[in-house]
């Protein structure tokens, strides 16, 4: 696959030393008294610096041979993408000359190599244009912060913003791995509140729900408990122990109705007032039971079209983090940090000129 590879340059370093520094070499000497503080080789000098690299490398790579193989149509793709990517590179890094870019295909996964001096402008020590990664990327608006925001750090998260913004126009999503932001965005925030929100509406719709179906097994009891009755009253008409026997030829009136006409009477009074007093409660819960059951029905339409209103919400949210999040990786933090800061101000001097009139 090495005819597939793309040299874009590949200059000598000591000759992009020679174009970048030449001149402000030249002023620098020019200013100097003395000769031993004068520079002989700018190169060299800070070949062997302790503070400056005479060059950086930028290694970026999509994917891994299991789906981005080199020798396959995803890799193509790769190819394609990476491409794309290092041909607005200088245009995104003035401060960055590039010396030696190589996107290889001739290993397992596509990948790009970059390697630039960075170097500033109007320097007040030394070589008024010299060396320097700090102040090369602080030209591009990348200040370091933290211990783990450096200005490097910044610039390598808004390349790789960059590399997204092209994957994403090749409909290849960004898979973030091993990052975590340790401080919420405000959209974070609410996002993640509203997550909240829906997690407690829907624990509190599976209680309902629950509530729901213990009062339907409490109807269907009901319902069985009528069925019981059809039953009862099936027994009644043609079961034995309600029925009176034919008298016996020798037996007196009297005497049958001792016998068996009281107490079948007996036994109907003492079924009968059975059957009204549960008749009654029943009906009395029944109605009670209704009542709840449509409550708890109208109380969960209303939770479920909540839910609904938070998660389109969230929704948006996630969508609106999401651009912010690629916002903050292209631009830097601290710019955007600064741009909301100027929108607050200018909020404020609004509020406070209105109050005023």
């Amino acid at each position: 696959m090495a005819f597939n590879n793309i040299d874009y340059c590949n200059e000598p370093i000591r000759k992009v030393y020679h174009e970048l520094f030449d001149d402000a070499l030249k002023r620098y000497n020019d200013r100097q008294t003395r000769a031993d503080r004068k520079i002989e080789n700018y190169y060299e000098k800070i070949r062997s610096s302790k503070q400056e690299k005479p060059f950086h490398e930028l290694i970026l790579q999509i994917g891994d041979k299991e789906n981005m193989s080199a020798e396959s149509e995803n890799g193509t793709l790769a190819r394609q993408i990476l491409d794309e990517y290092y041909r607005g590179f200088q245009e995104r890094n003035p401060q960055l000359k590039v010396f030696s870019a190589h996107l290889h295909m001739d290993e397992a996964t596509p990948h790009l190599h970059i390697d630039f001096v960075p170097f500033t402008t109007g320097s007040k020590r030394g070589l008024d244009t010299r060396v320097s990664l700090k102040q090369a990327l602080a030209a591009q608006g990348f200040k370091g912060g933290t211990r783990g925001d450096t200005e490097w750090n910044q610039w390598v998260s808004a390349e790789k913003s960059a590399l997204a913004f092209v994957m994403e126009r090749h409909g290849i999503e960004w898979e973030h791995k091993g990052t975590h932001e340790k401080h919420l965005s405000v959209l974070d925030y609410k996002k993640q509140e509203r997550e909240k929100e829906i997690n407690a509406l829907e624990d509190k719709l599976v209680e309902k729900k629950d509530e729901f179906r213990v009062m339907a097994d409490r109807i269907k009891n009901f319902d069985n408990g009528e069925r019981a009755l059809q039953n009862l009253d099936e027994s009644i008409m043609n079961g034995p122990e309600y029925q009176l026997p034919e008298p016996s030829a020798m037996m007196s009136a009297r005497s049958y109705k001792t016998k068996f006409v009281e107490p079948l009477v007996a036994r109907f009074k003492s079924l009968i007032s059975t059957l009204f007093a549960r008749y009654f409660k029943a009906l009395d819960s029944y109605h009670r039971l209704n009542i709840t059951n449509g409550n708890l029905y109208r109380e969960n339409e209303k939770l479920s079209k909540i839910n609904g209103k938070l998660t389109e919400e969230n929704t948006r949210l996630r969508a609106e983090n999401k651009d912010y999040s690629l916002l903050r990786r292209v631009f830097g933090h601290k710019q955007i940090d600064s741009l909301l800061e100027q929108a607050r101000n200018l909020k404020g001097q609004k509020r406070d000129y209105t109050r005023s009139r």
